[in-house]
């Protein structure tokens, strides 16, 4: 994308996510307000083959739940940023959601299927961070990792 000024084109500026890039805060706390369960965020950032830049993944005890987060995040995304999603995949058997923001996807699984596709160990070079929560925001810490 550029933008011409006096038959000068000036590339425009592209900014980078960043932990606290306000799309991540959004879909955060959508997962929480709909009681989205142990939330990670994925920095991909550094990984060469990798699809996009932030992966957010969390759980639910059962499908009704997974599709309101799913939904949820759309909802207050497109509010709150007037962004609508890429794409978005899942809804039907709703065991693992997949709503796509080309630089951040977020991944909303049934908490078997979570442990069953272990996306996170997957994805293992990536910074991980687990998303507590508390009475304003989220909060950030570093998740564990164990080293095989």
């Amino acid at each position: 994308m550029s933008s011409t000024t006096a038959g000068v084109t000036t590339p425009k500026k592209v900014s980078r996510l960043t932990r606290s890039s306000k799309i991540l805060k959004v879909i955060i706390n959508a997962i929480q307000d709909r009681k989205g369960e142990n939330i990670i965020s994925l920095d991909l950032r550094k990984i060469p083959e990798a699809v996009s830049d932030f992966f957010i993944v969390c759980e639910a005890s059962n499908t009704v739940q997974v599709k309101a987060i799913a939904d949820w995040v759309e909802v207050e995304v497109k509010k709150q940023l007037g962004e609508l999603p890429y794409r978005h995949e899942g809804h039907s058997a709703a065991q693992w959601i997949l709503v796509d923001y080309v630089n951040v996807v977020v991944h909303v699984f049934l908490s078997e299927t979570r442990k069953f596709y272990r996306l996170e160990e997957m994805w293992g070079d990536g910074e991980a961070e687990m998303e507590e929560i508390t009475e304003e925001a989220p909060v950030a810490k570093k998740a564990a990792r164990k080293k095989k």
